[in-house]
């Protein structure tokens, strides 16, 4: 998997076809969706003109699909969608209670037999969710989420880390948040990059995988450029030292989709 993705939640329409089509001539080739996010055709409106084989494109099963026959369904759609005839990878968006995590994997692996999908991964994930997860036997591709410095996750990541899961942190740069941050703002004079680049570099030299959300040229090639430069121990140290806690993406609302009636959350999609 690339270290660096392309996030894509919130594009929509043309402007979704348009940002992913630019991404990948910039050299993206790792682009993340998922069914609730309704943008997917968009995606395989911009991917078809690329060699397939040189992308990895990862997309979700949504909370209220995770009974096996549901999440076959799901991903068949999700196929169609993209205009693919598979997923480099496929992650179950948020876990649900009431469904037994054992049936979902299940059913990823069948998908996984049958070439559908190459690699099973989870997003969301406490270490409990974990540890049940692992019991299937099952091989975890990645754990997506949201990780930034002021939510940095550091259980999840110790326990992913001892088990050898790689973690993909999603609203890397909390939606703006760490833009104000004195400590990455003063960081970021220092080697003349922006917030948002020391936020992802941070990330990537905690071991950790990149998606961040870009709509314009600018942005698009700036999350590119954070390969060539380093942090310095003491400098991700002063950001480890962040106190602050801001989570920046509801966690209640794939509980109450979860208790929804499928045709609401239909509706609510449109």
């Amino acid at each position: 998997m690339p270290a660096l993705g392309l996030g894509t939640w919130q594009l929509k329409g043309g402007q979704c076809t348009d940002v992913v089509r630019l991404a990948l001539q910039f050299g993206y080739r790792h682009i993340d969706t998922a069914e609730i996010y309704a943008n997917q055709r968009e995606i395989g409106a911009a991917i078809k003109d690329f060699n397939r084989g040189e992308l990895f494109i990862v997309s979700k099963v949504w909370s209220t699909n995770l009974h096996f026959n549901d999440v076959l369904q799901a991903c068949e759609k999700t196929l169609r969608e993209l205009g693919t005839d598979y997923l480099d990878l496929y992650l179950i968006h948020w876990p649900n209670k009431k469904v037994p995590v054992q049936e979902t994997l299940r059913a990823m692996q069948q998908l996984k037999k049958e070439g559908k999908i190459r690699a099973i991964g989870v997003s969301n994930f406490s270490i409990l969710d974990l540890h049940e997860a692992e019991q299937t036997g099952t091989v975890i591709a990645t754990n997506q989420i949201e990780m930034h410095p002021l939510l940095q996750q550091k259980k999840v990541l110790a326990y992913c880390s001892l088990k050898k899961i790689p973690v993909t942190a999603y609203s890397p740069i909390a939606r703006g948040a760490v833009l104000k941050n004195e400590t990455i703002r003063k960081i970021a004079a220092v080697h003349g990059k922006t917030a948002a680049q020391v936020s992802l570099k941070w990330l990537l030299q905690k071991g950790t995988i990149v998606i961040p959300k870009a709509s314009g040229r600018e942005h698009l090639q700036q999350n590119l450029d954070v390969f060539n430069w380093k942090l310095s121990e003491e400098e991700v140290a002063e950001i480890d030292a962040i106190k602050k806690e801001k989570r920046v993406v509801n966690t209640l609302l794939p509980k109450i989709a979860a208790r929804l009636p499928k045709w609401v959350i239909k509706i609510a999609r449109r």
